[in-house]
């Protein structure tokens, strides 16, 4: 789950921040801050679902920024992940709506 959590901040940081013709952002990456993987280790093992929701909805923001916000198709249509994956209440139900954001930013990218 940790690194499924380290690729959708990394993906949505890639958006946000990547220009042609510059190094890539990659996981070690100073930008990632507290979206590393330790960072996602420790609030998977507290439980802290709401603090998961906080890290990945601050960096699937600037994604959304970066594609033109809820007023463009692809906007609306992270803006419908990212709700999805916010209303989730347990850990186990973070899974099946984390992979479906990582696979949406990895497909616009």
């Amino acid at each position: 789950m940790k690194l499924l959590l380290e690729t959708v901040a990394l993906y949505s940081l890639k958006l946000a921040y990547e220009t042609e013709g510059h190094s890539p952002i990659l996981r070690d990456d100073p930008l990632m801050g507290s979206c590393d993987r330790e960072v996602f280790e420790l609030l998977i093992r507290r439980g802290d679902v709401a603090g998961i929701q906080g890290e990945i909805g601050r960096c699937l923001n600037l994604a959304l920024g970066a594609i033109g916000g809820v007023d463009t198709v692809l906007g609306r249509e992270l803006h419908r992940l990212a709700a999805g994956f916010s209303a989730v209440q347990t850990m186990v139900e973070l899974h099946a709506p984390a992979i479906m954001i990582r696979d949406y930013l990895r497909d616009i990218l």
